[in-house]
């Protein structure tokens, strides 16, 4: 594609240097190590290391054009711009064929629940017969394709590419998780969302914004930037008045309190599933039955209910999308042992999502919970003893062990969650290694007990050392159940 038809839309442009209307450009990348032909190379400044340094590579491997923020003295074409990302994000669309421009956007943020709320909108819409795709955690889903991804926002030119392949096969509506990372970086310049909802706000990802009002800055930029038309709020989450104060956009509310638009009343919760009467003002209730527990996913299920009512979905489509859903991948997921005890896998990496799980399975624990969990390296370390205090506090043992270390030494994280868990008083013990840990947590647990499998949820992987090793919680269970049987 020539590159003047790539840059239309690009309002940072400040200058073009060596620039030809016949340039043709083959491929985006933004990586200097990639070998391409007829390249776009995307100079982005980063805080550890900045891209324009590595150009001559770029051009070494193939590429023709650059987009920088300073003139380099290389002679390629170059375009001078305010914003590398934000190019990147405009030009990635326009190199795709503008695919957003085919396909009804549904946004999600928050700090918990994205996941399981997109999975429950896509059932909701084909529920009603519509195909609809998944941009998220657990990966990309074009109808039953699943696509790979590495974050839970790609990057502009894996994100726009994904977009055109649903496009092209057929996809309607895609659901998308928006993480505040995503909108910092600009990964969303220009995009339109029909609908978005905002779900909760809780310590997270403090490593990278620093402040608790840095990250929610953040998140807020979904919807004060003028990327949604319609939005969804929950209402009872106390930091969305600040949200819905800055709206330009039509809004409905969701909650289980009396002033929201659309609200569920006589909450039952069982061990594996929740029922609830689903209520919109001025419009019959309905019995809702969802195969998936804890009263946060009663907040999932309103969620994902108020974006379908935005979208146009009925109430009674919106009944029978909630209700086919089974699982959501690595979230409130029971495995399947066999066993006088039972285990749950869940994502909960962060201490509200910690705290919410335990809350929930002590609803219908007949006997002890016995969590397994650690905390990752390089990320937000202030969260590792408010963890720890966590698991004292609502666990009856815990067994602290490696999450994914990175490259940070496990023990060090290890010893920063115990001096939350300590104070406590509560039973604990220390084993780094995971499958360690999960195999003595599988030979203490008797009849009744739950064991509860934190942190790492559709993971299939342990981060150590910038490798990343196979350890896929699922496949473990089953081998230390096989293993353990033998011992006998």
């Amino acid at each position: 594609m020539r590159l003047s038809a790539l840059i239309q839309d690009v309002i940072e442009i400040r200058e073009l240097i060596h620039f030809s209307e016949d340039i043709e450009i083959e491929t985006l990348t933004a990586d200097s190590r990639q070998k391409c032909q007829n390249g776009l190379f995307f100079c982005i400044p980063g805080g550890r290391v900045d891209a324009h340094d590595f150009a001559p590579q770029a051009v070494g491997n193939g590429c023709i054009a650059l987009v920088v923020e300073r003139k380099l003295d290389i002679d390629v074409a170059q375009l001078v711009v305010t914003d590398t990302r934000a190019a990147m994000t405009r030009i990635a669309a326009a190199f795709n064929g503008h695919p957003e421009k085919r396909l009804r956007l549904v946004g999600i943020t928050g700090t918990k629940g994205k996941t399981t709320t997109t999975y429950l909108f896509k059932s909701i819409a084909e529920a009603a017969g519509i195909s609809c795709g998944i941009i998220g955690t657990t990966g990309c889903i074009a109808g039953k394709t699943k696509l790979p991804s590495r974050l839970t926002t790609p990057d502009p030119i894996e994100m726009f590419s994904i977009l055109r392949v649903m496009a092209d096969a057929g996809v309607k509506i895609v659901c998308m998780e928006v993480s505040a990372h995503a909108l910092y970086l600009r990964k969303l310049v220009g995009v339109q969302f029909e609908a978005a909802a905002y779900t909760n706000l809780s310590q997270d990802h403090l490593d990278f914004f620093g402040t608790m009002e840095n990250y929610f800055d953040a998140k807020r930029l979904l919807f004060n930037g003028g990327m949604v038309r319609n939005a969804a709020i929950n209402v009872d989450e106390e930091t969305s008045e600040v949200v819905i104060k800055d709206l330009t956009c039509p809004y409905v509310t969701y909650g289980i309190s009396g002033k929201s638009d659309f609200y569920a009343r006589d909450i039952e919760i069982t061990e594996s599933s929740v029922s609830f009467m689903m209520n919109l003002h001025d419009v019959p209730g309905v019995r809702v039955h969802l195969l998936l527990t804890g009263m946060f996913n009663v907040y999932n299920a309103l969620a994902a209910g108020a974006l379908a009512m935005i979208m146009g979905f009925s109430i009674d489509q919106i009944k029978a999308g909630l209700e086919s859903l089974v699982s959501v991948p690595g979230r409130v997921e029971m495995l399947p042992t066999n066993t006088p005890y039972r285990m749950i896998l869940d994502y909960s990496h962060s201490p509200d999502a910690l705290s919410n799980i335990l809350k929930t399975v002590r609803e219908f624990c007949r006997g002890r919970i016995i969590l397994v969990f650690g905390c990752g390296g390089d990320r937000d370390k202030g969260k590792r003893s408010m963890m720890g205090r966590i698991a004292g506090n609502m666990a009856d043992f815990s067994i602290l062990t490696s999450d994914n270390p990175r490259f940070e030494d496990p023990f060090d994280i290890l010893a920063a969650i115990e001096t939350g868990i300590k104070p406590t008083g509560a039973g604990y013990e220390v084993i780094e290694n995971r499958r360690e840990a999960i195999r003595q947590a599988m030979e203490m647990a008797v009849g009744g007990d739950i064991i509860v499998l934190a942190g790492k949820g559709h993971e299939t992987y342990q981060d150590i050392q910038g490798v990343k090793h196979p350890f896929d919680e699922k496949e473990i269970v089953q081998s230390l159940l096989k293993e353990m049987e033998e011992d006998k």
